[in-house]
């Protein structure tokens, strides 16, 4: 089954990277934005099968817009992965406290990207 993953990240470079990774490794397809009020646009509109979400974002941090997509009656059952180069345990715990549904670091193996996802959110194909 393909599925369809929406990434909100503000940089370019992760967007190009997770775009083709999981296309070629999962055959999935990636919708992608670089701002948080279009992500939970998008998300309302297409509601994807998972969205990973930067956690640090200008205007708008991750935990912000995660905040915002449980207010949408129609985002808030999109399993959500928060994506962070901060790798403090209590950071980390801070951000899973929030009610993610997983935690992927950066900079993280695009190789193992899709079985990461998959495992985060119990996903048996």
């Amino acid at each position: 089954m393909s599925r369809r993953i929406l990434l909100i990240d503000d940089e370019e470079a992760i967007s190009i990277i997770v775009t083709a990774t999981l296309k070629v490794t999962a055959g999935w397809q990636v919708l992608s934005t670089t701002s948080g009020t279009e992500g939970i646009a998008i998300a309302r509109a297409e509601q994807p099968d998972a969205i990973l979400l930067d956690v640090s974002m200008p205007k708008r941090d991750g935990t912000e817009i995660f905040q915002a997509l449980q207010a949408e009656p129609i985002a808030q059952k999109i399993p959500v992965i928060f994506l962070t180069a901060k790798a403090r345990d209590s950071e980390q715990r801070l951000l899973k406290a929030l009610g993610v549904d997983g935690l992927i670091l950066k900079p993280f193996n695009p190789e193992t990207l899709a079985t990461q996802i998959k495992t985060l959110l119990h996903w048996s194909e």
